[in-house]
């Protein structure tokens, strides 16, 4: 049985979830055929500096004294490509990359921010440090070959929320029973469907569909930036295409609305992934707001 909250019921948009509020988890797997696991993810308050929750990253800490007020929520996922070892060193410097520009350009912004449109640009240049740092990393360990990774990032600003993708890890919102995919994956085979030259049931059959045609660290990088609505009935969900190659939208709505806790999801998905093939590496953020206190 669901716990997921009645609309009628949830509190009005003006009001700011508190951190006792949030319930989000982040789980990654390497899956049944790879040995090394080369995606990444971060769940982290933004405050006057960064506050890690959670994170499979090496090294891990909580930064923020406590009672200090969230200015910002912040979660990323990253899928090393090509599964050779430059796709773990990628998404492991584009996480981490990532997370040092928020808590220094980012945090400084949101503290005396003017202009919240100018949040697209600040995520585009975080795109663009991640970029550059996968590069330099390339260079210093003397990488032959792909070294790359996508990134997708969720930056939340209530009452709104921003998106920055590259690649094909992808950001869902499910809301009312519906299931939304909010990101286009920047895939060769999503390129030529959008083209017209394939449909999209043949889209999902052949190989370009694993084949990126954008990616932080590649000959070519298009971060892509979203602004959307906050709303306390949604819930959230990013993830690696280890998930979608073994997991359909119908089963993935299905867990998100019958969800008790964001730990829940995030193990059943993973089960339902493995038991599909577990192919890849797998990894699931989801996050989603519970009203206390009567709202």
């Amino acid at each position: 049985m669901s716990d997921v909250q009645r609309t009628d019921e949830l509190p009005t948009a003006n009001r700011r979830p508190r951190n006792d509020e949030l319930d989000v988890y982040g789980l990654s797997h390497p899956g049944l055929v790879r040995t090394d696991n080369q995606d990444h993810f971060l769940l982290a308050n933004i405050n006057k500096r960064v506050e890690v929750l959670h994170t499979n990253l090496t090294r891990e800490g909580h930064l923020i004294p406590d009672g200090e007020q969230r200015m910002a929520y912040l979660a990323m996922v990253a899928d090393g490509v090509g599964g050779g070892a430059g796709g773990g060193e990628a998404s492991a410097t584009a996480v981490q990359a990532t997370m040092g520009y928020v808590d220094g350009m980012i945090a400084a912004y949101l503290a005396n921010r003017d202009n919240e449109a100018e949040c697209g640009a600040l995520l585009q240049q975080a795109a663009q440090q991640a970029h550059e740092a996968v590069l330099a990393r390339r260079a210093a360990a003397g990488v032959v070959g792909t070294m790359a990774t996508t990134l997708t990032v969720y930056l939340g600003m209530w009452p709104a929320y921003y998106l920055l993708q590259v690649g094909d890890s992808r950001y869902y919102v499910y809301n009312q029973g519906t299931l939304r995919q909010v990101t286009r994956d920047q895939t060769v085979a999503q390129d030529l469907v959008d083209l017209g030259a394939m449909t999209r049931s043949a889209a999902l059959r052949t190989p370009m569909a694993h084949v990126l045609s954008s990616a932080i660290g590649a000959d070519a990088t298009a971060p892509v930036v979203h602004k959307l609505a906050s709303d306390w009935g949604n819930v959230h969900l990013l993830c690696s295409d280890g998930l979608t190659k073994h997991v359909s939208d119908a089963r993935i709505a299905e867990v998100l609305g019958g969800m008790t806790s964001a730990r829940a999801a995030c193990e059943q998905l993973v089960a339902d992934a493995l038991a599909g093939g577990g192919t890849d590496n797998v990894t699931v953020v989801v996050g989603r707001t519970v009203p206390k206190d009567g709202g």
